[in-house]
């Protein structure tokens, strides 16, 4: 097979009002904060113990490991946050603090490049012995990952080779030859990792032992179950005794519905499309094609949250997505973006950027609160805190964000999201630079030889207006393929102030403009933005009856603090008209929507149970707010789905 090699094509530095403000809370509070946390620093919150774990490993502390076994895990994701905040901008606290913990990562490693804290301190004699379960190369692939950023933003070799010591050694330890380990992890994320590590340095063994774990998954004889014989274990796997958990029921190339872990889906997927661009391997392209249309058509809220289930974090049904018990991790829909964004690579369809978008303006951000210091890991679509209260199989929705978890595996990845987001905006293919997402930023890339910069202006999106303003070095011919959004009905193009019926351009969601550009020209995009009343499927029973309110990419919300309480009993038609605005003093900034409805009137219920159809209700206003921002003022009740009145 041709192999292609990757590599950062565009440099990206963000401008966005939008997302400038996520970084700078990020840099300035997010990783501070995280920081403390992972010290062991913040009173009232849930201890981590990670930092105090290398050190015991590294023999400069005493004591008992502490926590889960993928503790090291959020201490990768904290530096690789940090290695994005710096690739933005430079930092010496925050280099310094970053270069003091990789030396105490180095420290803690074992002669062989084995690195892990849990096997390190509490079982030494433990390694690779239940890999079904515990986490470890799912830890070295965030340790691999973090290493990446962190060469790439500062150029310092140090972590690079550390992780290459424990690939090497990871490549010495599993394959099929009969002296190695012939598994894999319960919990991808090493594929994906070790393909990075492929792209910086080159090695054709760390993408070769990429592709194994992904082949190797769902082999017969089962893996776990030889594990399991091994070490003696004959009680049944907890999901359902199923391997489809791990995405190991078959192998990969023949799975075409998503189902089990949804977040340990997502990092095998995005593995799968990182490995079908560089192998050149339809197989694994036609499986990744299968799997996003089932999860994106089938499994995923309009919020573009993924994994319903609560019991194993996973997915469960085609159609099956209720609103109240939505488990809708964080991590989930961050996995989401990420696999999104390889699909790009492999081919430009706007279908995949639309769900990028979507999960970025809601399924993700939501995870985090304004001031960027409480955490959601759950993400519903419904909320009434008396029912998350009381009732058992709500216990996992919280109607307030926490400061930190047990389990912290969403705050540091959404660290690591926000502050690489430049990542995101563009794809580029020889003569051809492909706009993906609208934000505030300069871009600098190489199209057929010679450097461009981009400048691309917007307020988006909250503003329907966009502006790219284009700059070769010296004047030349390559393409600018701009994604029309999904959502946008009668987009408009202007090229230096000339209209363009762009029809004859479009392909797959992109139009292609190949010009000879000269420095300075522009290109001015209008992408109107009416509020949207959106229905579901009716196969998804939970909002039969109900509808959405969206606005561009941004989806809304009815929370209790502008609706009083009992949302449930407002209603919409099709008579309702909604505006919108920019209200400045309203979370931060935010475009608020304002309508009409009707709302039934309780006091002619009285205290009856149930009783005869009747039309005895009020009109009233209704005010909607995105949101990823709700449930940053007093805690109350919530709803995305809103009950329509015929």
């Amino acid at each position: 097979m041709a192999h292609t090699k990757m590599k950062n094509d565009v440099s990206v530095q963000v401008t966005d009002s939008f997302w400038k403000r996520y970084m700078d809370v990020v840099r300035r509070e997010v990783l501070p904060y995280q920081w403390e946390a992972l010290n062991d620093r913040i009173p009232g919150a849930v201890p981590s113990r990670a930092i105090q774990n290398f050190k015991i490993a590294a023999g400069e502390a005493a004591g008992e490991f502490h926590g889960f076994v993928f503790q090291d895990s959020d201490v990768a994701k904290w530096l690789e946050a940090a290695a994005f905040c710096l690739e933005n901008e430079r930092d010496e606290v925050l280099e310094q603090a970053a270069d003091e913990v990789i030396a105490l990562i180095g420290r803690a490693q074992q002669k062989d490049g084995y690195l892990n804290t849990y096997f390190t301190v509490k079982e030494p004699n433990g390694r690779w012995s239940n890999l079904r379960d515990q986490h470890e190369l799912y830890c070295a692939g965030h340790m691999m990952e973090a290493a990446v950023a962190y060469y790439r933003a500062t150029g310092k070799k140090a972590f690079l080779d550390m992780m290459c010591r424990f690939a090497d050694y990871i490549d010495e330890t599993f394959g099929r030859e009969e002296s190695k380990i012939r598994g894999y992890d319960g919990h991808q994320e090493i594929e994906l990792a070790l393909v990075k590590l492929y792209d910086v340095t080159g090695d054709q063994k760390y993408l070769n032992l990429s592709r194994y774990f992904i082949d190797e998954r769902g082999q017969q004889p089962h893996f776990f179950d030889v594990e399991r014989e091994k070490r003696g274990d004959n009680r049944p796997f907890f999901w359902n005794e199923s391997y489809g958990y791990h995405q190991a029921h078959v192998p990969a190339r023949k799975q075409k519905k998503a189902v089990g872990h949804a977040v340990r889906a997502m990092y095998m997927y995005t593995a799968m499309a990182d490995l079908a661009l560089r192998l050149n391997d339809e197989t694994l392209k036609k499986a990744c094609e299968d799997l996003w249309e089932n999860v994106t058509t089938k499994q995923m809220y309009i919020t573009a949250g993924i994994g319903s289930m609560e019991f194993g974090e996973a997915f469960s049904t085609d159609y099956d997505l209720p609103n109240g018990t939505a488990y809708t991790e964080t991590c989930a829909s961050i996995g989401l973006v990420f696999w999104a964004k390889r699909m790009l690579e492999l081919q430009a369809d706007a279908k995949y950027a639309d769900v990028m978008e979507r999960a970025l303006y809601n399924g993700t951000i939501s995870g985090m609160d304004l001031d960027g210091k409480k955490f959601f890991y759950v993400n519903p679509l419904e909320v009434k805190p008396e029912t998350s209260r009381y009732r058992q199989d709500h216990h996992h929705v919280k109607t307030v964000r926490q400061k930190w978890f047990s389990c912290a595996c969403c705050p540091p990845n959404l660290a690591r999201l926000l502050s690489s987001i430049g990542q995101y905006m563009y794809t580029v293919r020889q003569d051809e630079l492909h706009v993906h997402l609208y934000a505030g930023n300069k871009a600098a890339v190489e199209l057929n030889g010679q450097q461009v910069t981009i400048h691309q202006e917007t307020s988006y999106p909250w503003d329907e207006t966009v502006k790219l303003t284009v700059m070769p070095d010296e004047e030349g011919t390559f393409t600018v393929a701009l994604r029309i959004p999904g959502w946008c009905k009668q987009a408009e193009l202007r090229v230096n102030g000339e209209k363009i019926d762009y029809e004859a351009f479009i392909k797959r969601g992109y139009v292609y403009l190949k010009r000879k550009w000269m420095q300075g020209d522009q290109i001015e995009l209008l992408f109107p933005m009416p509020v949207e009343k959106i229905r579901a499927n009716p196969k998804v029973k939970e909002n039969a009856g109900k509808a959405a309110l969206q606005r561009g990419p941004v989806v809304y919300c009815l929370e209790e603090a502008d609706n009083g309480k009992e949302l449930s009993s407002i209603k919409i038609n099709k008579h309702s008209v909604f505006s919108a605005a920019f209200k400045p003093d309203v979370l931060g900034g935010v475009v608020v929507i304002e309508g009409e409805g009707v709302r039934e009137r309780e006091e002619l219920w009285g205290e009856a149970l149930y009783q005869p159809v009747h039309k005895h209700s009020v009109g009233v206003s209704i005010k909607a707010i995105p949101y990823f921002s709700w449930c940053n003022r007093e805690p109350g009740e919530m709803a995305v789905w809103i009950r329509e009145e015929s």
